[in-house]
């Protein structure tokens, strides 16, 4: 069982997920996965890379979602199976995937899974829900798409923007990784080459339909008519992702003189640029960044925690490739950002990745040893952000590894290993370093707007944490290596897809795309090389103990 709450404001929602085991034999082997009982077989399989043929949006109408339960108690037969599966077929045990609700471990059958893609739902705990919205005097195109295009991976939602009803979301990784994880690499070849920056726009523009389309296939059951009831896109990233979109821009980025001034994103050719959208009805709204080094998904933030709506003191860091970093005083709102949280998405770790399958989550020191989680429960191949804070906390924490990030005793050439005979549970001294060099940049942003608002820890009622954690994050660990400061836990909110989030308020909002510029149109932003006392406090927070 896991306990998920949320508390915000004077409201506190309590959710009791019950888990139970799931064995899954299909013609590419047999998986074992961890699945909420409380929602459908085809909604949790559509999170994994084996997915169910499926057309109807989950409505059993398509009969296409076909399992066989081997084991295991569920739901009774719906009205749905009893029309879509011949009596022979359910006495043997096939199931709609769609209608079949686990009560306990079962074991399933799939015999034809769907043609293989990128494309993952969103896990429905990591999306918000909004109240009182939509467009209800929206006459045509009713449908809409939010995106949030982050560096590593695209999030892409599907909406009835007159009912303000989420269809079907989509996660996957974002196409222009082949010309670097880097991002200045990414935008230097997009300067120095107009073709290269044409096939990088192209890549993630066509990568974006692909997830619409994904959607309608499964969801809707219909493509094309439904493309063209597509009434507006939009879309927020960081800075550097919104130029390589419209091929517009990076040169700005790349000249610091426009690292605090307004960035110009929006496609040279206009017109051009939309008919690759194949969209014919559809407005294409690129939401600005605030400035060069800080992109429009922390003003997506800002929009879903509602972070400037209190009087109180309230910090919001976004966890990305870049942390973006805002201190909201109670009437002023000041943002910078820091380099370096690539580390937290498994970039520059040796055995780093995303938060996929198999990556290993979640460390806690018991008394017979040490008790370590993967996604999936999957054979562990290597540690994600969540992974990496508890695996370093703990190594702190049981004599291991010095404040200083040097071994206290000698581990080989090799590293330390978490789990014996597997080479991708092993630390190294240089993975170490790069997680302090991450952390103290943090760190020290965070003091300094506090100094420069005239501000101390105590003020602080709020502190949001967006991006690459998830809601996975171990906030004790975070706070005890110095990642996070060290303010009542309580006070401390975790989001999986704000930016996603807010990006979708905008969506469903009548003059959306005007209020979500008005949020930080007097903000004040900070470079920190500019900042004297900066690079001392840096220096300061690079040992692994509380924020100072």
């Amino acid at each position: 069982m896991v306990i998920l709450t949320i508390d915000h404001a004077d409201t506190k929602f309590t959710k009791i997920i019950n888990m139970s085991q799931l064995i899954i034999h299909s013609p590419l082997g047999t998986r074992k996965l961890e699945i909420d009982l409380q929602i459908s077989v085809r909604n949790m399989l559509d999170l994994t890379d084996w997915r169910v043929r499926a057309a109807c949006g989950g409505q059993g109408s398509c009969g296409a979602c076909l399992v066989k339960l081997l084991s295991g108690k569920a739901n009774p037969l719906t009205l749905a199976e009893y029309q879509k599966i011949p009596i022979t077929e359910r006495e043997q045990g096939w199931r709609l995937s769609c209608q079949l609700r686990l009560m306990s471990d079962a074991e399933i059958e799939i015999e034809h899974l769907a043609h293989a893609s990128q494309w993952r739902s969103i896990a429905v705990e990591n999306l918000l829900t909004f109240e009182n919205l939509g467009l209800p005097n929206l006459s045509t195109h009713p449908f809409g798409v939010a995106v949030d295009l982050g560096t590593t991976h695209l999030r892409v939602t599907l909406w009835n923007r007159k009912t303000a009803t989420r269809i079907a979301s989509r996660h996957g990784a974002n196409p222009q990784q082949r010309y670097g994880s880097d991002v200045l690499h990414r935008l230097d070849s997009a300067v120095q080459s107009p073709q290269i920056a044409q096939e990088m726009s192209e890549l993630v523009l066509h990568a974006i339909i692909e997830a619409v389309r994904d959607m309608l296939m499964r969801e809707v059951g219909e493509v094309s008519p439904m493309l063209a009831e597509i009434g507006e896109v939009f879309i927020v990233g960081n800075a550097a992702m919104l130029t390589l979109l419209t091929a517009h821009g990076s040169d700005e980025l790349l000249n610091p003189a426009f690292w605090q001034k307004t960035v110009n994103c929006q496609p040279e050719h206009f017109e051009s640029w939309h008919a690759l959208w194949k969209l014919p009805n559809a407005e294409i709204v690129v939401l600005p960044p605030v400035s060069g080094f800080v992109g429009s998904d922390l003003t997506a933030d800002l929009l879903a925690t509602h972070l400037c709506e209190s009087e109180n003191a309230a910090f919001l860091l976004d966890v990305g490739t870049n942390t973006e970093i805002a201190l909201w005083t109670g009437s002023e709102l000041f943002i910078t950002a820091v380099p370096g949280a690539p580390a937290f998405e498994g970039i520059g770790i040796c055995n780093g990745m995303l938060a996929e399958s198999g990556a290993i989550c979640d460390i806690k020191q018991t008394d017979s040893g040490l008790e370590i989680k993967t996604i999936n429960n999957e054979p562990a191949r290597g540690f994600c952000g969540s992974g990496l804070v508890d695996a370093i906390a703990v190594l702190v924490a049981n004599g291991t590894l010095k404040p200083s990030g040097r071994f206290a005793q000698t581990v080989g050439n090799e590293g330390f290993a978490f789990i014996e005979n597997n080479p991708h549970s092993i630390l190294v001294g240089s993975d170490i370093d790069t997680f302090q060099r991450a952390k103290a940049a943090i760190a020290a942003a965070m003091l300094t707007l506090l100094e420069q608002a005239n501000l101390d820890w105590q003020k602080i009622e709020r502190l949001c944490v967006c991006g690459a954690f998830g809601r996975h994050l171990n906030i004790q660990n975070a706070q005890a290596i110095g990642l996070l400061p060290t303010i009542a836990t309580e006070k401390v909110e975790l989001y999986a897809d704000a930016s996603l989030a807010g990006c979708e308020l905008a969506l469903l909002c009548e003059h959306g795309a005007q209020a979500f510029t008005q949020l930080t149109l007097h903000a004040k932003t900070f470079n920190l090389s500019l900042i004297p006392n900066y690079d001392d406090c840096y220096i300061n927070q690079l040992r692994l103990k509380p924020i100072f």
